[in-house]
């Protein structure tokens, strides 16, 4: 089969590697029908994550099964799946806490020896742990497709975000990002009841999308400026839940400095760069909370799936660029460039 392999920073090619097959008698095998590429697969690219030449990459995917293991129970060929993205057993303590991440025998797609989600097809550990069966139908309904993809990732994401901002019905929040994560975080605190959701973002197509995803405002300065432009909004008291999306330094100082005293970041963005941005004790004197990290979409999905299914949740406009397997190359550079928000793949 033909996959996306990474080989050197900026060196993205699609390559034929092995079929995948069933291994182990818990595995599926899935033939995937839509995968993307993620805001944290570009710091593969960039070389600010490691990776070695030729390892498989992209860990968001949806397809059908088309083979199962003879321990498989929950799945047979033919049907339609959703992947998070990461692969758990769903039987350890932590999956039965609904903290899937943490998994002692899980793993991310495409690290090294497993295959990643950006290619024709992907063995899966753990099928019964693992997938959700999406009704089968939704196969042939090429906009509702592209919506449950978000499942595997963004949209959980955004929703781990929301939760740990403490996302409440009447509440304010405020988002910082604009990237795929950050506008489905805007949906998740809709969803969650948010009375006022402010978007801080510069990019105005993804600030237009946040206005329809449910932001009520829009706050285009940075740093300083943004701070006081979230206060001024706020009338001086900031914001009852903030969601940090990005993952900087900056974007961590910004996320505590606009919150409420009294309220909590859900940090979700993937950490980089040499500082955190917290002050322990500004956050010490200030009662802010901390709660997030990598997002357990496993255990969202149940949740999430049937207001995607029947469409009051629809995530799927964060997907503006679409591609086939051979154009995952110029994806990825599209979206380091930034004149995508978020690439969709049809192998």
């Amino acid at each position: 089969m033909r996959a996306t392999t990474i080989h050197a920073p900026f060196d993205m090619r699609v390559e034929e590697v092995p079929d995948p097959a069933v291994q182990d008698p818990t595995d599926v095998v899935v033939r995937v029908l839509r995968a993307c590429v993620c805001g944290s697969d570009l710091w593969a690219y960039r070389g600010e994550a490691a990776r070695q030449p030729g390892q498989r990459i992209g860990h968001e995917f949806l397809g059908v099964v088309e083979a199962a293991g003879p321990e498989v129970r929950g799945f047979r060929t033919g049907d339609l799946v959703v992947a998070p993205f990461v692969w758990s057993d769903g039987t350890c303590d932590y999956c039965a806490e609904g903290l899937q991440t943490s998994c002692p025998r899980g793993g991310f797609w495409g690290s090294v020896g497993s295959d990643g989600g950006q290619g024709e097809a992907v063995r899966v550990p753990f099928a019964d742990g693992t997938l959700v069966k999406l009704p089968a139908d939704a196969a042939s309904d090429d906009r509702l497709l592209t919506a449950l993809l978000a499942l595997s990732d963004v949209l959980g994401t955004g929703h781990h975000a929301a939760l740990g901002a403490g996302v409440r019905p009447g509440s304010t929040v405020a988002v910082v990002g604009d990237g795929a994560v950050g506008l489905c975080s805007v949906l998740a605190a809709k969803r969650l009841g948010a009375e006022r959701i402010i978007a801080l973002g510069r990019h105005t197509a993804r600030t237009d999308l946040a206005r329809a995803f449910g932001a009520t405002d829009v706050v285009a300065e940075r740093g300083e400026a943004a701070e006081a432009a979230v206060r001024e909004l706020t009338g001086g008291q900031g914001a009852h839940g903030v969601i940090e999306a990005v993952g900087t330094e900056q974007s961590m100082r910004t996320a505590v400095n606009i919150t409420r005293d009294g309220g909590s970041v859900g940090y979700v963005g993937v950490p980089h760069g040499s500082g955190t941005g917290l002050d322990l004790s500004v956050m010490f004197d200030r009662n802010i909370a901390l709660r997030g990290g990598v997002a357990p979409v496993r255990a969202y999905i149940p949740e999430l799936l049937p207001d995607v299914l029947d469409g009051r949740v629809d995530p799927s406009p964060v997907f503006d660029l679409t591609v086939g397997l051979d154009g995952v190359p110029g994806g990825y550079k599209a979206m380091d460039e930034r004149t995508a928000l978020k690439v969709l793949v049809k192998p």
